[in-house]
């Protein structure tokens, strides 16, 4: 009798994007639940709030998991590992762009590592057609006025769209 496998995969999603998005839709194929767990991270400076970033994850996430893995989207700003002891999660999924995440990722790691043995890492590399997406330059080039068409959903560009020009 197999017990169910929880994973979460933390992050900032400010906004969700196609590479965020594809780390979701291989991470579903590894555990029986998967938590987005959306941080409350005031020192990035977020253009959406946690509710408007939870409300996008909810919608986007949903339609990748259907019929793989139960998914939860739930807001923390507690110690990565604290959280996920909380939601009972054994696994932290984290998704790799370039040798650049690696470094800063396999500092985490160690750490975790040392709060908690009982809780493994498992990264995921990037898909090529989305190593370049972040949701720092996505924002950045919203808000200069260029074409996000290419790196998140349609829902999720026409919010950042909007946002951009509010802001102006």
């Amino acid at each position: 009798m197999s017990r169910a496998r929880a994973g979460l995969y933390p992050g900032t999603f400010d906004p969700v994007t196609l590479g965020h998005l594809d780390i979701v839709k291989r991470a579903v194929k590894l555990v029986d639940t998967l938590v987005i767990g959306v941080a409350i991270n005031a020192a990035k400076a977020p253009l959406f709030t946690l509710e408007e970033r939870v409300a996008m994850l909810k919608a986007e996430a949903g339609k990748i998991a259907a019929g793989q893995a139960a998914i939860k989207v739930k807001p923390f700003d507690s110690l990565l590992v604290k959280f996920a002891q909380d939601v009972g999660a054994s696994v932290i999924i984290r998704g790799l762009r370039a040798v650049s995440d690696f470094e800063f990722e396999f500092q985490m790691v160690a750490m975790n590592q040392r709060l908690s043995s009982d809780i493994e890492t498992v990264f995921l590399m990037a898909d090529p057609r989305h190593q370049a997406i972040s949701s720092r330059l996505v924002k950045e080039i919203a808000l200069l006025g260029g074409d996000i068409t290419p790196f998140t959903t349609p829902q999720v560009a026409q919010a950042l769209v909007k946002r951009c020009h509010e802001r102006k």
